[in-house]
C-alpha cells in the first residue's frame, strides 16, 4: 500500500503565500506524475499543476505564474508554492501520484487526503 501526506494548508490574506507539500510512502517502486488538484464547495475537482518523471511541468491558466510545483525524487515529495493568492484560490488542494508498484510494476494513481487553503479578502 501508497499513503499520501499532505501539509501546508492554511488561512492567509489576499496577496500571501502558502507551500503545500505531499510526500509519498509505502512499496513504491518509482513515481511517474504527480500533481496537485483543488476543489472548491459547489464545484468539480480541477487539475491546478502536474509535473512528470522528467520534470516537465504545466499549469492551469489561472495560476500561471503565482504558482510553482516542483519535486524531490529522493523523498517521493511534490510541492506547491503558491504566492499572490487570491481568495478564488480558496479551496481543498489534493495531491495525486502515479505509483509504480514493486510487484508488478504497474502503475496505480493514489490521492492525498486534502488540505484546506482559505484565501480571505
Amino acid at each position: 500500500q501508497v499513503r499520501l501526506v499532505e501539509s501546508g494548508g492554511g488561512l492567509v490574506q489576499t496577496g500571501g503565500s502558502l507551500r503545500l507539500s505531499c510526500t509519498a510512502s509505502g512499496r513504491i517502486f518509482s513515481i511517474n506524475d504527480m500533481g496537485w488538484y483543488r476543489q472548491a464547495p459547489g464545484k468539480q475537482r480541477e487539475l491546478v499543476a502536474h509535473i512528470t518523471s522528467n520534470n516537465r511541468t504545466n499549469y492551469r491558466e489561472s495560476v500561471k505564474g503565482r504558482f510553482t510545483i516542483s519535486r524531490d525524487n529522493a523523498k517521493n515529495t511534490v510541492y506547491l508554492q503558491m504566492d499572490s493568492l487570491k481568495p478564488e484560490d480558496t479551496a481543498v488542494y489534493y495531491c495525486k501520484c502515479d505509483v509504480v508498484s514493486p510487484f508488478d510494476h504497474v502503475e496505480y494513481d493514489y490521492w492525498g487526503q486534502g488540505t484546506q487553503v482559505t484565501v480571505s479578502s
